[in-house]
């Protein structure tokens, strides 16, 4: 049960992404539509999903062409608006979607998030090797963690809705690629992958785990149980899982990258780390040794709510560096999707959590 007091406090915090300058489509609007679908079923307030649906039906309307970024766009989300309304043209939509994103050139078998690859000088002012400068001036083509919450989700969700089973096949497969390419032996994730190099950079970047964790918990979610993909993608979310509680701050926090606590705190993270271990303990895919730790997640989140609904703490656009300090550097303080929505996806699945 919320009490008035938090529930207003949630009620600001939804309506900071209403107002939120959505562009259609960036990296991060993923799960501020996910936080907004959240906000309707925890409140009882039908707006958050009206906004959304009439969002997503007016994108609709304007798909085409497609874009490199559309691969950013919330597929799952507008899977969810298509249960919730039955509205025929999301649904049509999205296939035209899955088309097109089914088209795009693979590398080690996972589609290539972006032909140029988005890097940036290093927050932090470090300097680049000559190797990583000459990578800034041509990165060529990359795999990105974030991804792994846009793609397999989205086919897993459509193949189900769709009666498609290519389209689930093609989920694992993608969720399996972005596994092998990006998390390694301690269970964490890397942010990217560059296919000039055959590296991977970014080590345990921490919303970059939340990233992961929601990917591999939404892909499963509607990934049969016989699916021969399945035993590797519940190994790799509790592998991920038990990196996290093994990384986890003292106050239920995660630093910027995880297990570096001279990184600093980065809140987004925590709100992240209580969605996906609080909906996989719902799910049966995590026993409830995880519990507590999705509990001092939502704690640490919610202690970082300010009197306006907005998370604080919650770091800016991380982009992307092959220097690794970059990662520590990313500043903090803005309100964005990836702070408002997934405090409002942890705070629906907390609150299921506590019912349970």
């Amino acid at each position: 049960m919320i009490s008035p007091a938090e529930r207003d406090l949630l009620r600001k915090a939804a309506d900071r992404l209403l107002r939120y300058p959505f562009s259609f489509w960036h990296y991060g609007d993923s799960i501020g539509f996910e936080g907004l679908l959240a906000a309707s079923d925890l409140l009882g307030d039908p707006r958050y999903e009206s906004w959304a649906h009439g969002a997503l039906r007016a994108c609709a309307a304007r798909r085409e062409p497609f874009r490199e970024l559309d691969n950013t766009a919330p597929g799952h989300a507008m899977c969810l608006a298509y249960e919730r309304t039955g509205d025929e043209a999301m649904l049509a939509a999205a296939g035209a979607l899955a088309v097109f994103l089914a088209g795009r050139r693979q590398v080690e078998g996972a589609f290539v998030s972006f032909e140029r690859a988005p890097l940036r000088e290093p927050y932090g002012g470090a300097p680049l090797s000559e190797e990583d400068a000459e990578l800034l001036r041509d990165p060529g083509a990359g795999v990105f963690v974030d991804c792994l919450h846009f793609d397999p989700p989205f086919f897993a969700h459509l193949g189900a809705l769709a009666g498609d089973p290519a389209l689930v096949d093609l989920a694992a497969g993608q969720a399996l690629a972005y596994v092998e390419l990006l998390q390694d032996e301690s269970g964490l994730f890397w942010h990217f992958w560059l296919e000039k190099t055959g590296r991977r950079y970014g080590h345990a970047w921490g919303r970059g785990q939340g990233w992961a964790l929601l990917g591999l918990l939404d892909t499963l979610r509607y990934l049969p149980e016989e699916h021969d993909a399945a035993p590797r993608l519940r190994a790799a979310l509790e592998r991920l899982a038990a990196a996290l509680a093994a990384t986890q701050e003292p106050d239920g926090s995660w630093a910027a990258v995880a297990g570096d606590p001279a990184s600093g705190p980065e809140a987004s993270t925590a709100a992240f780390a209580a969605a996906g271990l609080a909906g996989a303990i719902a799910g049966g895919l995590l026993g409830d040794e995880y519990r507590e730790p999705a509990l001092a997640a939502w704690r640490s989140a919610r202690s970082h709510v300010d009197e306006t609904g907005l998370l604080t703490g919650v770091s800016a656009a991380v982009w992307a560096s092959t220097e690794a300090s970059h990662y520590a550097h990313v500043p903090r303080g803005f309100d964005v999707p990836w702070g408002q929505g997934a405090l409002l996806v942890a705070a629906k699945r907390i609150a299921g959590l506590a019912a349970a």
